[in-house]
């Protein structure tokens, strides 16, 4: 009897250990707090008292400890915030190489969540194993007292929104949120699925304004996890852009200061610069196809060429969208540490086919966690580099292997530009990041990004526009746009797939000039993001 009651007990506190943390990091309400506590304390106790085998009850509740887990491991991150339907879409679209490095990266936290979990689960075991129970009465007293909890925590949830109108209990009580936010996964899960299904009959009607004979060449390159306080170009004070520096004395590189992403996840972002999506409509991500289908109508050859995964997720679909798609990692190991400069043979082979019209997407691995393993050691220039753990005390270390990955990019696109320069083509690429990445650089400490309250480390993104001298003789105007726009504060999410259609010449309606940085129509949106639950929030500054 007395260890069946260890455990029940013992498995009731740790289920609560995020409700207690969460009271601490939110900032809400006293009498929101308090019902964050009792409502799930109450609740665990009428389950746990649903039968007098509490090792049967706490494998029953697996799924709510699973949760309390991955929520611990979330606040060793950031600090803040509730498991958010984006990261449990992360844990869906991430792979196992991905996963392993940011797990090795994380040790005390999932040593912490091994030490908190894991002895109720083993002692459950044993507990049903031995057939021992909980004496009736024991279990009738618990039911008693947890419907009586239960009682005082919803008294406490109507103080709470009497004092907070915006109170609600689906985003607010644990782990009640998160059950919500699982639920909206699913949902769109199921969206994604059917992807393919809601846009089989769309079209861009795409056409090409510029001369049929003339050789083009537009490549979009996506980078990961860059942001734009760490490029040199952008005011910081390493030189981690020597070679792009170069580009932009020779008027060649132009370099919007005042750009901020509508997301700071991959599987938002980066649909959203391939689509017209934004944080504002990002439901029309659901029934149109991407920017490779409108240059594919208007008659270039299209590739789709990423150092990433395939996730089964809206990246893939835009991706396979083009006449050729590769994946490089997926015929290698799936650990494989590629460069992206492998990316830079693809671009070759294609230009090498002397074809006149191509458009080229490269997806790169840019600065992804973990750093040090973005770059050959020849670009090793800051050190040390060595230290990968995610932990503050290493912070100067992983700030140096950071800026080992920007000075990296900074080769890939130079030599981009000389592939191109070398060709007989007009050509321009457009280079922006996804998103940026928290590096413990304030007091909330924060690590990596996709964090349900994005800083604006994770949102201040670069974004960079190269033309070849053919192209800036051919088309002045869109080159004297760029340039009075570049100082203009611009969303990545809205003005990257318009300011390439526009770049390349594709007329269609779903073109619009006012988002196009290329164009004297240009108007600088709202400073938005798209929360976790898909709603446009003002960016705070």
């Amino acid at each position: 009897m007395r260890n069946c009651v260890i455990l029940f007990w013992m498995t009731i506190a740790t289920l609560m250990v995020p409700n207690v943390l969460l009271d601490i990091t939110e900032g809400m309400s006293v009498w929101a707090c308090i019902a964050n506590f009792l409502l799930p304390l109450g609740i665990y106790m009428l389950m746990m008292s649903l039968s007098p085998r509490p090792g049967k009850m706490t494998w029953w509740l697996f799924p709510f400890i699973f949760f309390s887990a991955f929520q611990i491991v979330l606040l060793y991150l950031y600090g803040e915030g509730v498991l958010s339907v984006d990261m449990l879409l992360n844990v869906i679209t991430t792979n196992v190489s991905e996963a392993t490095e940011l797990l090795n990266g994380i040790l005390p936290a999932v040593l912490i969540v091994c030490l908190l979990y894991l002895p109720p689960l083993a002692l459950a075991v044993a507990n049903i194993r031995s057939h021992k129970s909980l004496d009736l009465g024991f279990v009738r007293d618990m039911r008693k007292i947890g419907a009586v909890v239960t009682i005082a925590g919803c008294v406490c949830i109507g103080g709470a929104y009497i004092l907070n109108p915006s109170f609600r209990v689906l985003n607010n009580i644990f782990p009640l949120n998160v059950s919500y936010n699982l639920c909206l996964a699913v949902e769109r899960s199921w969206i994604s699925a059917h992807y393919q299904d809601n846009v089989a009959d769309f079209r861009f009607d795409a056409v090409s304004t510029h001369p049929a004979d003339s050789a083009e060449v537009y490549v979009m390159v996506i980078g990961e996890t860059a942001r734009s306080d760490n490029f040199s170009l952008y005011g910081y004070h390493r030189d981690t852009n020597p070679k792009l520096s170069t580009l932009a004395k020779d008027s060649s590189l132009i370099v919007f200061r005042k750009v901020w992403s509508e997301s700071n996840t991959t599987h938002k972002s980066v649909p959203m610069l391939l689509t017209t999506a934004t944080a504002e409509d990002y439901s029309v991500l659901y029934r149109q196809k991407g920017v490779i289908t409108a240059f594919k109508e208007a008659g270039f050859h299209t590739s789709f060429i990423s150092n990433q995964l395939p996730n089964h997720s809206f990246i893939d679909f835009f991706g396979e969208e083009a006449n050729d798609c590769v994946f490089i990692k997926k015929s290698t190991e799936s650990d494989a540490n590629i460069s992206d400069e492998q990316l830079l043979d693809y671009v070759k082979s294609i230009i090498a086919r002397n074809r006149k019209k191509e458009f080229i997407v490269l997806h790169t691995y840019g600065s992804h966690f973990k750093y040090n393993e973005r770059y050959p050691r020849d670009m090793a220039h800051f050190l040390p580099d060595d230290k990968s753990e995610a932990k503050y005390e290493n912070r100067q270390c992983l700030v140096n292997a950071y800026d080992n990955t920007i000075l990296f990019t900074d080769r890939f696109l130079y030599q981009l530009s000389s592939i191109l320069s070398s060709s007989a083509c007009q050509s321009a690429w457009l280079y922006t990041s996804d998103h940026g990445e928290n590096i413990y650089d304030d007091n909330r400490k924060k690590f990596l990004h996709a964090s349900p309250n994005p800083s604006e480390y994770e949102l201040r993104v670069p974004l960079l526009v190269w033309t070849s001298a053919s192209y800036a003789k051919s088309y002045p105007y869109i080159i004297s746009a760029l340039r009075s726009n570049s100082l203009r504060p611009a969303s990545s999410s809205v003005s990257f797939f318009h300011t390439m259609l526009h770049m390349g010449g594709i007329n269609t309606r779903y073109l619009a000039p006012t988002r196009s940085l290329s164009s004297r129509d240009y108007t600088s949106p709202s400073p938005l993001y798209l929360n976790d639950h898909n709603e446009a929030i003002e960016v705070l500054r």
